[in-house]
Parts: structure tokens; C-alpha cells; sequence
């Protein structure tokens, strides 16, 4: 398996970022374990996760983590791995929170529940947009000196926010981010294209796209409108299922159908296909759809390829 560099890192990572959302929530620990050890016997290395996954279920969060912990103490394979989480996402119990003291908190039970060092990669997830900067960012300088973090990166900053950030942290000597991670796929284009690819070239930075299969809509299993009905997650795509949403779906068949490979590998690659992306996050709950995301990078989509799926996703 071919890896890539995290920009403005020296951390390789294969281009398929495994999402951990799903463990804990709709995995129990022993099926977790079971992907795990697929995904990174297949040559994969990169696992995101966040302090809050899933406080939906509990209320708290933390089940992702402390799943990934046990793993990686029973199979010995830190080292092998490069992990990535988040802070500042709400739960039942607070909101929104980027706040020094918050920040500091929260790593240190990251740490105690991945059962880990330091944290490779670690995600400001949502902003309060309250916290000044400058705190957040010497809450992650502390972090790093102390060996707990290694390199930081922004999920769901606005534009402003973000632009504002390399700005404080160029004049205070403060860390700066290094990847970006954006809600972008075949049917959610516009914000990423239109409002950070721009920032992303500026600031040189990794991009790991989540939702990259728009919540399992690109997997092409919801054709009807009784489809949505049947999945956990159905009734939150169902807004894809337009005009425009159905003819991306015939654009994957078609070219799903040329290469010989399931739809949602084509959605990858087609991401993949993009300079400016450097791995996507998708979640796994079987060994079919994790071939699914392994095919993924072996899949080179050619002029033609791109023009069918561009023309249906404008």
C-alpha cells in the first residue's frame, strides 16, 4: 500500500482514513475489533475519531476511544497506527467548547481512553465561536511541548475563523494547523469548492473529507422513497434524493458498471481523483463494504469517468 504525507508532518498515512464514529454505536466492541484488524491487515493505518463518539447513544461520548484503546493494547500495534481525534463537539452535558481549560481537559481523558502517549493527530471539531483564537491555539502549544499532541488540525471553522487562525498563530508563534477536514463529497460540492479549496492551497494543508458517502447515499442503496425508512441514517439523506441526487446516482452506475466496481468506490475515487484530497473518512460496518473502500485507491478514474460524474454533481 502506497502512503502519503501529512502535510507539514512526517506522518504517513495510507489514503483511506477509517471513520470511528460507527464503533461504539453501531459496532459493539468485539465487531470494532473485527474491522480494525481487517482494515489494517489490508494495509490501511489512519483511524479518526473524536472525544464526543457516540453521545448520541449515551449522552457522554468516549465509546469510539476507549474501543480504539483496547484494541491497540491487545494487538501492540501503536506504532503502526496513526490516530486522529477531536475536542470541542457537544454533548448532553455542555455545548460547543474550544476553551483552554476545556481543550487541556479533554485531551488528557483522550489519552487515558485511546491508552496512548500522545495523539498523532488532534482536530479542533466544532468552534464556539466564542473562545478567542489565541486561547484555543496556546491550549494546543501546551498540549504539544508536553508531548500529548503532536500536530493539530480544524474541522467545521469558518473561513474567516480559519484565515484568522494561521494569522495569530504566524504573529504569536502559536502551532498552526496542518490538515483541513470539510463536509465534501459528490452531492455536498459547493462550501468546500467555493469557500476552502483556496484556504487549503494557501496554507498548504492535508484535506480528509468526511460524510464522503454523503451518510451512505452513494453507496446507491436508497433507489425508492421507502428505501430511506429502512436504515438508521435514511431519513437524514433522504434530502439527496432530487433530481440532481438521482443523476449522480445514474453517473456512478454507469461508471461502476465500466470498472467493474460497486458505487461508493467510484464516490471515493472521484475524491480521491482531486489534488487538493489527500484521504477520505469512511466508516465500515462489514467486510463487503470495507472491500468496497479498499478498491478505492486502485481505482483510477480516467477524463471520461470524471466528465459523467462532474456533469451529474453540478
Amino acid at each position: 500500500m502506497d502512503k502519503v504525507t501529512i502535510k507539514n508532518t512526517d506522518l504517513e498515512i495510507a489514503p483511506i482514513n477509517f471513520g470511528g464514529n460507527v464503533l461504539g454505536w453501531t459496532l459493539d466492541e468485539q465487531a470494532s475489533f473485527d474491522i480494525l484488524d481487517k482494515f489494517i491487515a489490508a494495509g490501511f493505518n489512519f483511524i479518526d475519531t473524536a472525544d464526543t463518539y457516540a453521545w448520541w447513544v449515551n449522552g457522554t461520548g468516549g465509546q469510539s476511544e476507549e474501543i480504539i484503546g483496547k484494541w491497540l493494547k491487545s494487538r501492540g500495534n501503536r506504532n503502526q497506527v496513526v490516530i486522529a481525534t477531536k475536542v470541542g463537539s457537544e454533548t448532553k452535558e455542555h455545548g460547543f467548547d474550544i476553551s483552554k481549560k476545556h481543550i487541556l481537559k479533554s485531551a488528557d481523558e483522550s489519552l487515558r481512553r485511546l491508552g496512548v502517549d500522545s495523539i498523532d493527530l488532534y482536530y479542533t471539531h466544532f468552534d464556539d465561536k466564542v473562545t478567542p483564537i489565541e486561547e484555543t491555539l496556546s491550549a494546543y502549544d501546551t498540549l504539544i511541548k508536553a508531548g500529548k499532541v503532536r500536530y493539530i488540525a480544524a474541522s467545521n471553522l469558518s473561513p474567516g475563523r480559519l484565515t484568522e487562525s494561521f494569522e495569530i498563530a504566524e504573529k504569536n508563534g502559536l502551532p498552526k494547523y496542518v490538515a483541513l477536514q470539510p463536509h465534501y463529497n459528490l452531492v455536498e460540492r459547493t462550501t468546500f469548492e467555493a469557500d476552502y479549496a483556496t484556504l487549503v492551497e494557501q496554507y498548504n494543508l492535508s484535506v480528509f473529507p468526511y460524510w464522503s458517502l454523503a451518510a451512505g447515499f452513494l453507496t446507491g442503496k436508497y433507489r425508492m422513497e421507502e428505501d430511506f425508512n429502512k436504515t438508521t441514517r435514511g431519513g437524514s439523506v433522504k434530502k439527496y434524493f432530487d433530481d440532481r441526487g438521482k443523476a449522480v446516482l445514474k453517473a456512478l452506475d454507469t461508471v461502476g458498471e465500466k470498472h467493474r466496481v460497486k458505487q461508493a468506490t467510484v464516490a471515493l475515487a472521484w475524491l480521491l481523483a482531486n489534488p487538493l484530497i489527500t484521504a477520505p473518512i469512511v466508516s465500515a460496518t462489514s467486510e463487503s463494504q470495507l472491500q468496497t473502500l479498499f478498491a478505492a485507491p486502485e481505482l483510477k478514474l480516467d477524463a471520461e469517468d470524471l466528465a459523467i460524474l462532474d456533469e451529474a454533481s453540478k
